[in-house]
């Protein structure tokens, strides 16, 4: 069976509420239209939100990650930072979290003998990760600071170039322990200190912050719930666009495509596609044209390794960082056409692309304007630019 780009785009708007008739109210609802929302970049929760709602508010989102705590920020595939629905918790501690604390704790492990701080670095690890559990066992939150400050066993720093090779920074490694304990699910990121817009986290234990802490399900059980999620939402999808979403191995994702009954369909590409039973029937094409304006590492960019079926092969140098962290994007109808930035009044721009037809141009200013008034004066810093959006000429 063929499955066509036209029917993935489709998909797209409506499984991933972009298309103004399928926006929903509320923000946990929209991470699990999405699976998760990446929060690498902490404005990345609330702008992704902002652009599926109805009527955007902060205030939403912020209740959903901190009071009623439906959204849980879990460092997990390809060692990136998520806000996950609590539900999806079991699943990702059991597998793609996992696979990112081993890493994390070898990683630690060799730097802290390589970079002299201690002769054993898995003992060292033991001794801290004992002491900053014994710290917040009265339920309390403490930021990373107050942790290693009064923590004797964290200390530990070492000189790392940032920039040119003369540039050097003494950074603790105290950060990259919370780090490692937050994959092992034993802490998590609590209330935040600073703007939405910034990451100054409160870190407390998993227990005080959950009314119930689920037990993580086995690896295979977990990357299956993941993959079946992921092609609710993204599929058709390759094997290949799998193994890069979850950072997981071919083996892994292959024996998770049979655990949940995946069936193969042929793209436009002409490579093979995957969907769950019962879910291969086109859906009708929304009536009205839409736009979409989405903030940086948005999960409908970064749900596919494999993106020529909505962006252009030859713009993704220009929409994606080196490393292939996506900035700012413009969408019509299933496509990227630009990216967007703010001027010095704070005033959203689009870039396009190419030039649009006038219609397509007046539906890309009104969701402009829609999110310079959610906004509301705002600065976004974004961590990662595209050379869009620094102004750097197409060719």
């Amino acid at each position: 069976m063929r499955f066509p780009d036209s029917a993935r785009r489709v998909r797209l708007a409506r499984r991933h509420a972009l298309h103004p008739a399928y926006r929903l109210d509320e923000a946990t609802a929209i991470a699990r239209s999405l699976v998760a929302y990446h929060a690498t970049d902490a404005s990345t929760v609330h702008l992704a939100a902002a652009a599926r709602m109805r009527q955007p508010s902060v205030a939403a989102v912020e209740r959903a990650l901190y009071d009623d705590r439906r959204l849980v920020k879990q460092l997990a595939m390809r060692r990136t930072l998520f806000a996950f629905p609590v539900e999806m918790l079991p699943a990702v501690w059991g597998s793609a979290a996992a696979r990112v604390a081993v890493q994390q704790y070898a990683q630690l492990a060799r730097d802290l003998e390589r970079h002299g701080v201690s002769d054993d670095g898995a003992g060292w690890i033991e001794r801290a990760r004992a002491a900053v559990l014994e710290r917040l066992s009265d339920g309390g939150e403490l930021t990373a600071r107050e942790l290693r400050e009064g923590l004797p066993a964290l200390h530990g720093r070492t000189r790392v170039t940032t920039g040119s090779r003369w540039d050097l920074a003494d950074v603790p490694f105290a950060p990259r322990l919370l780090t490692l304990l937050g994959a092992e699910h034993r802490i998590v990121r609590a209330h935040n200190e600073g703007h939405w817009r910034t990451s100054r986290p409160r870190w407390t234990l998993t227990e005080t912050w959950l009314a119930q802490v689920p037990e993580p399900l086995p690896a295979a059980d977990g990357y299956a719930v993941l993959v079946r999620e992921w092609l609710a939402r993204f599929g058709p999808g390759t094997e290949a666009d799998l193994v890069w979403w979850l950072g997981a191995t071919k083996a892994a994702v292959r024996s998770a495509l049979v655990a949940v009954d995946a069936r193969p369909v042929t793209l436009d590409s002409g490579a093979t596609g995957y969907l769950l039973p019962d879910d291969d029937q086109n859906e009708d094409e929304p009536a009205e044209p839409w736009a979409a304006l989405l903030p940086t590492l948005d999960p409908t960019l970064m749900g596919w390794r494999e993106r020529d079926f909505y962006v252009a092969p030859d713009l993704v140098p220009h929409l994606f960082d080196s490393n292939g962290n996506g900035g700012t994007t413009a969408w019509l109808n299933g496509r990227v056409v630009g990216c967007w930035v703010q001027d010095e009044q704070a005033r959203v721009r689009v870039i396009p692309c190419a030039p649009l037809a006038a219609a397509s141009a007046e539906l890309l200013e009104a969701e402009a304007e829609r999110l310079t008034t959610f906004l509301d004066g705002v600065v976004i810093s974004n961590v990662y630019k595209s050379r869009m959006m620094k102004g750097e000429p197409l060719p």
